[in-house]
């Protein structure tokens, strides 16, 4: 499987989720994460950047550069979760890499399956897809999720960045509801700063309206892998 290269700045968050960049004025764009009755999610999570949006870019600090080694039992673990995923019905899954340069996973749910046309409300089929992956997720404790919106260019920015978020957050909020842990999600809309295809056609901008999801390897884990014992 094709990788796809990710560089990103990233940094530790304890307890909530930060979403700018002091770097660059456009990383505020998006809004910040919520969680079920208000919870803010966090965890171990990248810090997104606004800068050349075309590559989502995902990551998290650890503190030290990762050896080849490590990223080679991490590969390992993250392949097996991979084969359980790509069962799920409605999303294509990919291997990608981190800013780290650890094996990551990316889930890129179809927006016919998840949402209706300038809706954030999850259908049906999208509950049943997300039930797959929550229960991949709590058979996989030692990764973290970074979930991000994205919508078509139709409407204004403002209307755009929340209704990205709002998608984001529908599918946090939806695995929080299936058991998976809240400190291990991260979510951010990006509105329509990175297409896939293009907005001037109405097939393109349905490519366009899609959530992305990334799994990435924790600091237990890559822990655990540095010191030999992940299984």
């Amino acid at each position: 499987m094709k990788k796809i290269k990710i560089y990103v700045s990233a940094i530790l968050c304890a307890s909530i989720l930060m979403s700018g960049c002091s770097e660059t004025s456009n990383a505020t764009k998006g809004g910040v994460a919520g969680g079920a009755g208000g919870a803010l999610l966090g965890g171990i999570i990248g810090n997104l950047i606004g800068k050349n949006t075309k590559g989502t870019v995902i990551g998290a600090a650890v503190g030290a550069a990762v050896g080849t080694g490590v990223g080679v039992i991490i590969g390992k673990k993250m392949d097996k979760q991979k084969a359980e995923l790509e069962a799920m019905e409605g999303a294509q899954v990919e291997t990608t890499e981190d800013s780290n340069g650890l094996q990551a996973i990316k889930v890129t749910f179809d927006e016919g399956i998840l949402f209706a046309t300038n809706s954030s409300t999850l259908s049906t089929a999208a509950r049943k897809s997300l039930q797959r992956f929550a229960t991949s997720l709590q058979n996989n404790p030692l990764t973290n999720v970074q979930v991000f919106g994205h919508t078509d260019n139709t409407g204004s920015r403002q209307v755009n960045e929340n209704l990205s978020l709002a998608r984001a957050q529908s599918v946090a909020n939806d695995l929080m509801s299936k058991g998976v842990n809240g400190q291990r999600l991260a979510v951010k809309g990006l509105a329509y700063d990175d297409p896939i295809a293009t907005n001037d056609t109405e097939a393109g901008r349905a490519k366009n309206r899609r959530v992305e999801v990334y799994v990435i390897a924790n600091s237990e884990m890559i822990q655990r892998a540095e010191a030999g014992t992940l299984q």
